[in-house]
């Protein structure tokens, strides 16, 4: 089933695609060439009548053909190159070809229902195709709806069921309310909005001259522009300022281009919504037929389906709202990390890895399930049975047993010491890139459960890094992912990680699972600095907390996934400096190294005291 991660990447593919597809200056391309079609048409058609009249042998319509073509090609030489000016001229000018006069009536007759189709794209969503004379009911629209916005706002009620009675073909939406239609149409003139942003100044400018020109109505104009001021004192939130950069060879139209922009518009909202969804039951809210619009069915049932889930963890209280978020509850996070613990482990098993002996015994709380003969100086942990026995064997059966000294057995008990590990996570953009992500964090969940169920007095610490580095916990750990901005920060990872050990007791140890190396530090002024390849200052600050960590007697093992030769030669250098080990390893037997490593040297300790 597609996730939300899944769905985003989707979205961000879809706009993408459409901006390296189209190219919006096609809407000024598109009528300027027409226009310079209309023209040259016109100057064949007065050449043509020149040498028509020269062939006929008139001398005085001759002469007056010459001027005329004289006084016609300067009009059109003299035409504005603005595209409101060049159809201003055309519009007053009188044609000598019936060809160019038609192509330029039917190009202006175009132009005005495509800007009365944009306007109306604007204001509202009803299907059908505007004409110029359409516009007049959406003006007595646009003056009402502006009405009933001043009146909410000095107190009022509005009468909106009114309003949609007498206007409400504008609406195929069938807005319930105000706010909802309000709503809607601050989306589709945000979309407008973001058209025009993306052309260049002069298109912008010309567009904008040529559509007032071609709608001369000033009480239209006022009423958009106040419709518009309201929708964004309304909806400040609203992306006004949105442009795209198109970088594509496919020209569009103007109403190609409302609809390409809606499309963008619709792609930015959902995105906002996925983006924004800290409980998955609230993507019930989107519009399942939109989504299957812009990405396919499967998204849209697999929304529904994550939103059907929210709902049966809340029930079976694997999940709990909070806030307005959905947050796993302890329950949740035990059986997550225990069923990651015992995936890796039935693997271990399979490939007969992990059976590690340790022979030595010592004072401790872990039984060993072994006894031996009391001696001066041990903890008295009497084993009741084994001694009774003993007292059996050297005095016979009967009543009463008589104990002695030599009698008494007591339970060995592995030797325990405290240990406490920092589990580093790479979280840069290579490692979902690579497929290294999941089995890196699900290693980290399987070790979470170990040691918080096998042994609950260690410590385990848990720090991601990218461009930065961060501490979280173990209940953040489901929700943990990567980062979009480049940079792998180990430099700031093992400054946290001493900070978090530094406060902690018993042996000490950095587990650190990368793919990629050093390639951002903190630099003196405190912000991230990134630059690939490594540059010398990040080496240099990198190397330097790993001394640190050394001499604060700090081990750092490194789990390696897909290294390169240079992440190989900086990593043996780390483990020279630090004593450390250093695993390559892939994802498929990360968890292997990872868990069996961790196990083998937790048994050390237990049986010398050191890592």
């Amino acid at each position: 089933m597609q996730g939300l991660r899944d769905m985003l990447d989707q979205l961000r593919e879809r706009r993408e695609e459409m901006l390296d597809q189209f190219d919006l200056g096609g809407i000024y391309d598109e009528i300027n060439e027409t226009l310079d079609d209309v023209v040259a048409e016109e100057r064949d058609a007065i050449e043509d009548h020149v040498a028509d009249t020269a062939a006929s042998g008139d001398q005085r319509a001759n002469d007056i053909a010459e001027a005329s073509s004289i006084d016609k090609n300067l009009q059109l030489d003299m035409l504005p190159p603005d595209l409101a000016g060049k159809v201003k001229g055309l519009q007053s000018y009188e044609f000598m070809s019936p060809e160019a006069r038609q192509q330029f009536d039917e190009l202006i007759e175009r132009l005005k229902k495509e800007v009365a189709q944009s306007q109306f794209d604007q204001m509202a969503g009803a299907m059908g195709q505007m004409q110029p004379e359409d516009l007049a009911p959406m003006k007595d629209m646009m003056a009402e709806l502006n009405q009933m916005i001043e009146q909410r706002n000095q107190g009022e009620e509005p009468d909106f069921e009114g309003f949609m009675d007498r206007h409400g073909d504008f609406f195929p939406e069938n807005p319930e309310s105000l706010d909802e239609l309000l709503e809607i149409m601050a989306e589709r003139m945000a979309a407008m909005q973001a058209m025009m942003n993306s052309l260049t100044p002069e298109q912008r400018q010309q567009l904008q001259e040529l559509s007032a020109q071609l709608m001369d109505d000033m009480d239209l104009q006022w009423q958009t522009q106040q419709l518009a001021q309201h929708l964004q004192e309304a909806f400040p939130d609203m992306n006004w300022d949105a442009n795209y950069e198109f970088g594509g060879d496919q020209q569009l139209n103007m109403p190609e281009a409302t609809d390409v922009m809606q499309q963008l518009g619709d792609l930015d909202s959902l995105q906002q919504m996925l983006q924004n969804a800290s409980n998955p039951s609230a993507l019930a809210e989107v519009d399942p037929q939109r989504v299957e619009e812009l990405l396919g069915r499967e998204s849209a049932e697999a929304l529904q389906r994550m939103s059907e889930m929210a709902r049966l963890l809340e029930e079976n209280g694997l999940a709990q709202n909070t806030e307005g978020r959905l947050e796993l509850t302890p329950r949740a996070l035990r059986a997550i990390g225990q069923n990651a613990l015992g995936d890796l482990f039935n693997k271990l098993m399979d490939d007969k890895i992990g059976s590690h002996r340790i022979n030595r015994t010592g004072v401790g709380h872990e039984r060993a399930y072994e006894t031996k003969p009391y001696e001066f100086g041990d903890n008295f942990n009497l084993n009741i049975e084994q001694t009774v026995r003993n007292a059996i064997s050297r005095n016979g059966q009967g009543t009463p047993v008589g104990l002695t000294p030599d009698d008494f057995e007591i339970e060995r008990t592995e030797m325990t010491t405290r240990a406490s590990t920092v589990l580093m996570l790479d979280l840069s953009l290579s490692m979902p890139m690579r497929d290294n992500f999941l089995p890196a964090k699900k290693v980290t969940m399987a070790l979470h459960s170990l040691i918080s169920s096998q042994y609950p007095r260690d410590y385990l610490g848990l720090v991601g890094f990218a461009e930065s580095a961060f501490e979280f916990n173990a209940p953040q750990l489901p929700e943990v992912s990567w980062d979009y901005a480049y940079g792998t920060n180990m430099q700031h990872g093992f400054m946290i990680a001493r900070r978090l050990l530094a406060r902690q007791s018993g042996t000490k140890q950095i587990i650190m699972i990368t793919d990629g190396e050093p390639t951002a530090h903190i630099g003196p002024n405190g912000r991230p600095y990134f630059n690939y390849p490594p540059a010398p200052e990040t080496i240099e600050a990198t190397l330097k907390e790993v001394a640190r960590a050394t001499k604060e007697d700090i081990r750092i093992n490194i789990f390696m996934l897909d290294p390169n030769n240079y992440l190989r030669q900086f990593v043996e250098k780390m483990t020279q400096m630090n004593g450390g080990r250093a695993f390559f390893t892939s994802p498929q037997n990360l968890g292997d190294y990872v868990l069996v490593d961790f196990l083998e040297h937790r048994r050390r300790l237990s049986a010398t005291g050191r890592f």
